[in-house]
Parts: C-alpha cells; structure tokens; sequence
C-alpha cells in the first residue's frame, strides 16, 4: 500500500514534478502519473498498480532511481494503468512461477533491499546518461527551457498567419479558439485516449504550418494560396526554376533543405504537443481555471469584437483555414465538368476555311508575348517615367517608320507565374487559371487561333519559344508547323539566370529562320519573349543588329550584368532590375519592327501576366497591355470600334478585357465584314 499511497501525492510542487519529469527525460512521466492516480481509483486489481513497473508511474525520484529499471514498466502487469482482468492474469503468472511472484511480492510491499554498488553499477545511468544527477539544478533549468519552447512552439502553429505580410507581432498577440478547445478536450478525455489525441492534434498542427509555409511562398509568386488538387505539378516547375536560376548545386540544396524543414516541424510539433499535454495533466487544476478563463475571454472578445492593432484579439483562424481548404478542393473536383462545359461552345467551329481571318490574307501575324509585362511597369511612380520614356520613344519611331498602333489592356488568368495558362488561355479563347484545366485543354480538340490560321492554309505557322529546352508536345496542340526553341536558334551565348537566349538574338533568329526568306507563304509565328522572366539578373543590354553572330558577344554583356543573389537582398533593387528587363524586350521588339517590318507585317503584343508581388508591391492587379502594331491602315481600321489607345501606352481608361475574349473578338473584326 506504501507505492499507491505515494502515487496519490500532490504533483503541483515544484520539487516533485521537476524531479519526476528529468528522471525520464520529458514531462511524459508527469503526465503519465496523473493518469495512473485517475485510474487507480478505478482499476480493480489494486496488485497491479504496485508492480515493478509502479515505480515509473508514480512520479517521485526514489521510485525512478532505486528501481533498476529506471522507471521501465518491467512488472508483469507492464504498467500502472493494468485493468482488473490483466490483474487477473497476473495472478495466474505468480502462481505459476512462485519464486517470481515472491520476488514481485516483496518489490510491492516496499521490502526489497536498495541494489548494491556491484549491482548499481550494472543498471544505465538515470536521467540522460547520468549528466541530471550530476547537474541537477542545470538539468532543472534545461527541462523548464524545453517546455516553455514546447509551449511557444505550440502557440505559433496556431497563431502564425499564412501571408508573409500579416506576419508581424499583432499576429501572435491574440486568443486562438482551437487552442482553447484542444486543451478542454485532452484534459478531459482518459489517459490513454490522451496520448492518442496529442500525438494526431501534434502532427495535424505541424502539416498546418507547413501548408501554411507553402502559402507564403505561393502567395510570394503567385499572389493567391497553394491548390491542394490542381498544383503539385508547381512544386516540379519550382524545383526547375531553381535550377535553371542558381545551377544544381542549388537546386539540390533548395530541395533537401525544405525536406528536412517539414520532417522537423512535423516531429517538433508533434514532440511539443505532447509536452504541453503532460504539462497540463500534471498541473491539473491550475491548467482547468485558465482553459475555463480563456475561454470566457475568447467568448468575450468575440462578442465585443477587440482588436489591437486592427487585428482581432480572439480568432478562429486555424478553423477558417481549414474550411477554405475544403471549399478548394470541392471547388477543384467540380472544376473539371465546368470547364468541359465552356470548352464545348466555340463561336468559330462550324466557319468554313474561306471565311476564316479574310482581313488578314497575305499578312504576317506575328503574336508576341513579353514575359511579365504587366500594368505595374507602366503605372507605377517609380518605373512609369522610365517606361512611358521607352513607349513614346518606340511610338514615335515606328510612327516615322509608318507603322501605328493601338494599345488597352487585357485581364490575365495569373500573376507572378505560369506563363503557359496565359498564353493558353489567349490563343484558345478559354479561361485557363490551373493546370488541370491546361492539362483538359491541350489533350482536347479545341481549336485556338493557330489552328484558325493553319486551318485557311493560307499561312505557314511557326513558333520561337527559347524558354523551350526538352520535349514540348503542347506545340502540336497549338498547330504550330514548326518549333524553334532554345536548341533551334543557333545562340552560343551564355544563360541569362532563367532566360536561355536574349529578346534581340531571338528576334534576329526568326528574321533569319523564316521571316527574312525570300518567295515564302505568309507567316503566323507565336513569339515568346523570355529576357524579362524573373528573377532579372543578370540581364542582357542591347548590341549592334549586325554584330550578334551566334550569340559569343552575350558573354561579356553577362560578366558586366548584376548578381541575382545580391539583387534578391533588396526588394527596391529587384524592382530595378525588373525595369530594365521591360525596357530591354521592348526596345527589342520596336527596333526590329523599324528594323524588319513590312506592308504586311501585323504585330499583336502583349505581357503574358503581371510580376512577383515583390516588385507589384501589394497591387492586386492582373491587367497586362496589349497592342496591335500594323503599316496597313486598313488593319486597324477594323478594330476602330474597340476604342484602343492610339499609340504603344494604354490610357488608364482604357478598355479592358478577360484575356480569354480577345480570340473571338479579333477573329470577328478580321472576319468576312472586313472585306
């Protein structure tokens, strides 16, 4: 009766739950002799409380370090928590083996003689390899440290925010709802369903913060959350981005680096939950008054609505999370039969060939994307007099070159990234926002302006898309008769970071490739732009048209240009740098139009999505520019009705339009009315 009586004692003081918790390295030993006192009101084989194995669940030193096990459930019962019928075979173990159940017998009635030095010296020293005995007041200091970093760790899994620009102090300065209810039900449930319960409620808050890390660096490049269903396949496209920007060797460490990240939060996170348990269990009343007060305070602030600094005090942030989360992936699931519904309705589908784009017969069209142009280089204080300087510049120059142009802005489906989803949703007329709908899209039979174009056969269609380096089997899709990419375009320079060859050498290759050719058909070329594609450093400058050869003048143009890692450490220089990315692919495209264009050169150019929330600085924008460019007035003359701004810059005011309508409202104006 002496080791129930002992393990009924208060474990409130702070001698005997320090003690008993550095005995077994952690403040599960705590937790685990609160369980036991509960359950031994209840069990009814009393003699299986008072094993071998009782000294480690009573929470005093002198059981822990005299037992030779150090506190191991070593009885035959295995434990503390042994019911009645393990009570029951227990006993038939003892009389089946007399001489141990002696043995047994005379540990439980607290007769056995303290182990001598030969055998003391046999059994593995107590309490981390013995440093806890030699330094207990250290060892003290360590377990209180560890505990209250459990409970700081604990407190930031359910207050942090998924947004790096909500993550400021007011973040952490607030009531989190789920907090309190977890910490009512794990002090309510038995003991053993607790351990259960702090473990999963452990592991759940680690895979919420690492979703929620994935969200800053989602909402870093693509201003919008992670997608459960439909992004996956970024993670792959990142991983290359990596790469391509900062070699193998970076791309290795970057990768190992954010797995070793989230088996870390997951186990720590796991590992803190259930010290914080044990913590509340061994101080039982004291943590059930302020479970109940913050509750009361949460209900409170709620009521009343309190907030410190505009940040609400009580939250249930971690339960709306969760509930978006939910909703997305519904949404996803459901996605798929919406969008097979909208690619079903094409205005264009049934148009025979010979009244197909008649206004455009014997023009070169040439669809040119410019990566990341968006709305912010041209209204933005800090770039705009910069930008509006190379846009008057390049509209005067063609003006006196005697081509004009028409500009106004169109509503991309992305921002920061994924490049291909714009320019999909361009040519096919559908809203292309995830790549589920990309993957629907380019293994259907949806027919996109290429395919309108090939379809007359009055135009031989190509495309240049040096961001091209491995198999692209989209390109048939996009009826494009021949592809050149990186691999195709004769360039012997150097890499630009991401971009593999530069804006003018690329220009200078489809002059020389196709449109320079003599006796030829009329082209249709999609032009893909890439010198402006983050992370613009370094970045090519312009050279002499008739001095890029195969592309070896690059090499000393790039020992001249900027370090993206030292870029990358200042937000205002990354805007910089992305400046003078715009500024270069467009004073590439106007030089070689004034340089190659023709009576039927027609030019439609756009930016394919806005930049990285790191240069928009917090613009929610998605608007990108557009502008047709033609020496025939006849070709504007038939979008005169759209109200364009004349000239390379969009007015402010001027029209826009979801990216997706652009396809049917140019084939419409170059239709048969325009004859």
């Amino acid at each position: 009766m002496s080791l129930f009586t002992r393990s009924r004692q208060p474990l409130d003081t702070a001698e005997g739950g320090a003690d008993s918790e550095d005995d077994t390295g952690g403040m599960e030993v705590a937790g685990e002799a609160s369980g036991a006192t509960e359950e031994a009101d209840s069990a009814s084989g009393a003699g299986a409380e008072t094993g071998s194995g009782a000294g480690a669940e009573t929470g005093s030193d002198e059981g822990a370090e005299t037992s030779p096990g150090a506190g191991a459930e070593t009885g035959p019962g295995a434990g503390a928590e042994t019911t009645s019928g393990e009570g029951a075979d227990s006993a038939e173990a003892v009389a089946a083996e007399p001489d141990e159940g002696a043995e047994a017998a005379e540990k439980a009635d607290g007769t056995e003689e303290t182990a001598g030095p030969a055998e003391r010296s046999d059994s593995p020293p107590p309490g981390w390899f013995g440093w806890r005995r030699r330094y207990p007041r250290t060892a003290r200091g360590v377990t209180m440290g560890t505990t209250v970093l459990a409970g700081a760790l604990v407190l930031f899994a359910l207050l942090v925010p998924n947004r790096l620009e909500r993550l400021g102090p007011e973040a952490f300065f607030r009531l989190p709802a789920e907090g309190i209810l977890l910490a009512g039900l794990l002090l309510a449930v038995p003991p053993r369903s607790r351990r259960l319960m702090s473990v999963a409620a452990g592991a759940l808050l680690g895979l919420l913060t690492v979703l929620k890390f994935v969200d800053m660096g989602f909402y870093s490049v693509l201003a919008r959350p992670f997608d459960l269903v439909l992004d996956w396949i970024l993670l792959d496209d990142a991983a290359e981005f990596v790469r391509e920007s900062f070699g193998r060797t970076g791309q290795v460490l970057a990768v190992v680096g954010v797995i070793v990240l989230i088996v870390a939060v997951l186990v720590l996170m796991t590992l803190a939950t259930v010290r914080v348990t044990n913590l509340m269990v061994g101080h039982r009343a004291v943590a059930t008054r302020t479970t109940l007060i913050l509750g009361t305070a949460w209900i409170t602030c709620m009521t009343l609505g309190i907030q410190i600094a505009g940040v609400p005090l009580a939250t249930k942030g971690n339960a709306d999370f969760v509930n978006n989360r939910i909703e997305q992936v519904q949404a996803g699931l459901k996605d798929g039969r919406v969008f097979e519904k909208q690619a079903a309705v094409d205005a264009f589908a049934k148009t025979p060939p010979d009244q197909l784009l008649t206004g455009l017969r014997g023009k070169d069209v040439l669809f040119t994307f410019i990566e990341s142009y968006g709305r912010v280089a041209i209204d933005d204080p800090a770039m705009a007099p910069q930008i509006d300087s190379v846009l008057k510049e390049g509209t005067n120059s063609l003006k006196a070159a005697g081509f004009q142009s028409r500009s106004a802005w169109l509503k991309s489906p992305v921002t920061g990234a994924g490049s291909w989803l714009a320019h999909s949703t361009f040519l096919s007329g559908l809203w292309i926002k995830n790549q589920q709908r990309y993957r629907s899209l380019t293994t259907s039979d949806r027919a996109t302006l290429g395919s309108y174009f090939r379809k007359t056969g009055a135009w031989r269609t190509v495309g240049i898309v040096p961001g091209v380096r491995r198999a692209w089997p989209e390109g048939k899709f996009f009826a494009l008769d021949h592809i050149y990419d990186s691999e195709h375009l004769g360039y012997n320079g150097p890499y630009f970071s991401w971009t593999p060859v530069p804006d003018q050498f690329s220009l200078e290759a489809f002059q020389r490739l196709e449109h320079g050719k003599k006796n030829r058909d009329p082209i249709m070329a999609e032009i893909i732009l890439a010198s402006s594609h983050n992370p613009w450093s370094p970045i090519a400058r312009m050279t002499d048209w008739d001095e890029l050869g195969d592309g070896s003048v690059f090499h000393q143009i790039k020992k001249e240009g900027t370090d993206p890692k030292e870029v990358w450490k200042d937000p205002e220089r990354v805007r910089t740098e992305y400046r003078h990315a715009i500024e270069y692919s467009l004073h590439s495209l106007t030089e070689w139009v004034e340089r190659y264009g023709t009576d039927d050169t027609v030019l439609v150019f756009l930016g394919d999505h806005q930049p990285v929330p790191t240069v928009t600085a917090g613009s929610t924008s998605k608007d990108v520019p557009v502008t047709i460019v033609a020496r025939d007035p006849k070709v504007l003359d038939k979008i005169a009705d759209w109200n364009w701004t004349d000239g390379l810059k969009p007015a402010e005011n001027a029209p826009t339009w979801g990216m997706d309508r652009f396809r049917d409202r140019f084939m419409t104006a170059y239709g048969p009315r325009g004859d």
